[in-house]
């Protein structure tokens, strides 16, 4: 007689499987405060704002309180919370951090908290963020100024779904790797450029693909669509590759030197010149970002000529900081910007003026 207890322990056992998916999206936000100690004393509830940031289709900014946000706290706290600014009236999943960052990046101070946050208009974060006495040692070694930063995740979707079937997964995409080859090993290219001595070859396709400005040079009227070599005479080298390798690869090359205002401007002027929004828009974000005493003024006039309208902005602001326009009309930048856009001291002026009655 069969033994029926043996036959169905080694029978194999089917299995079914599933996985939980949550969908997510994390952004983080610095928010950088300088001459801090102006702030103090403007009083317990009183808030300064970051700008608005967007994460997952829903508006945010952090607001700090210089004096604390409570009453009972006797101005003996700086406060920091986030506010959700805009977004569906139904509460949105969350999980955020606010840390308070020195100048080399060290996160003095760490508050994280997964929240379901309620309706517009409603903060969460923390009254007691840091002592008065811990902020001022740290204000001390970092030249009056700190930056807050946020990371923020909003979580957007939970979802399970039927895992019993194999997954194929996906490569990455390297389509901007074959482009770069295709720069790199120069088959099938067509025309070439001559840039301060130097030959630079490309295929024409590419580049009426990607700019409008080569379409019209390479396939339109101009005399260019004949030319076998085009000589560009006003453009560095160095600044013709980089806009080369953006064009077949939509980046910067990795050996580029960002650090370098100049090379920038330089740069900017190119991708304005050849239509290239999107490399234009990365310049004037870097520039943004390098503004100081002795840049300003070349780089506002640099903004006005080519219509860099954040770039333009950002140089106003820091013009209309206390005591920087005198600074500024010491450098040899400021003598160029008077010469060569003198109609832009009105919008200096009206932004480092004092509203009238004050």
């Amino acid at each position: 007689m069969a033994n029926n207890s043996t036959s169905s322990v080694n029978k194999p056992i089917s299995e079914t499987s599933s996985r939980c998916l949550t969908e997510c999206v994390t952004i983080a936000h610095n928010f950088e405060v300088t001459k801090y100690s102006l702030l103090e004393g403007m009083g317990i509830g009183k808030f300064v704002t970051s700008s608005t940031f967007s994460v997952g289709g829903y508006e945010w900014n952090i607001l700090i309180y210089p004096d604390g946000s409570n009453e009972e706290d006797k101005a003996a706290y700086m406060s920091a919370f986030l506010c959700f600014c805009r977004g569906a009236t139904a509460g949105v999943k969350v999980k955020y951090t606010l840390s308070l960052l020195e100048k080399d990046g060290t996160a003095s101070v760490i508050g994280g908290e997964r929240r379901t946050f309620p309706p517009v208009g409603e903060t969460w974060g923390w009254a007691k963020f840091i002592d008065k006495s811990k902020l001022k040692e740290l204000l001390s070694r970092n030249d009056d100024c700190f930056t807050i930063r946020c990371v923020l995740t909003v979580i957007k979707d939970i979802r399970t779904e039927d895992a019993s079937t194999a997954l194929v997964p996906l490569p990455p995409s390297d389509l901007h790797t074959h482009f770069a080859n295709m720069l790199k090993d120069g088959h099938g290219m067509d025309v070439t450029f001559s840039v301060g001595g130097q030959l630079f070859s490309a295929h024409r396709c590419v580049l009426a693909a990607r700019s409008s400005v080569f379409k019209a040079e390479l396939f339109g009227q101009m005399k260019e669509t004949s030319l076998k070599c085009i000589e560009i005479d006003d453009m560095e080298t160095t600044i013709f590759e980089a806009l080369l390798h953006f064009i077949y690869t939509d980046s910067l090359p990795s050996n580029w030197d960002l650090d370098q205002n100049v090379e920038l401007q330089h740069l900017l002027v190119a991708a304005d010149r050849y239509g290239l929004d999107r490399l234009k828009a990365m310049c004037e974000g870097k520039l943004c970002q390098r503004i100081d005493v002795q840049t300003v003024a070349t780089t506002l006039a640099l903004a006005e000529q080519h219509h860099a309208a954040q770039l333009k902005g950002a140089c106003l602001t820091y013009l209309s900081s206390q005591g920087v326009l005198r600074a500024v009309k010491e450098t040899d930048g400021f003598k160029h910007l008077t010469a060569s856009c003198p109609w832009i001291m009105m919008d200096i002026l009206d932004k480092v003026a004092p509203p009238s009655g004050v």
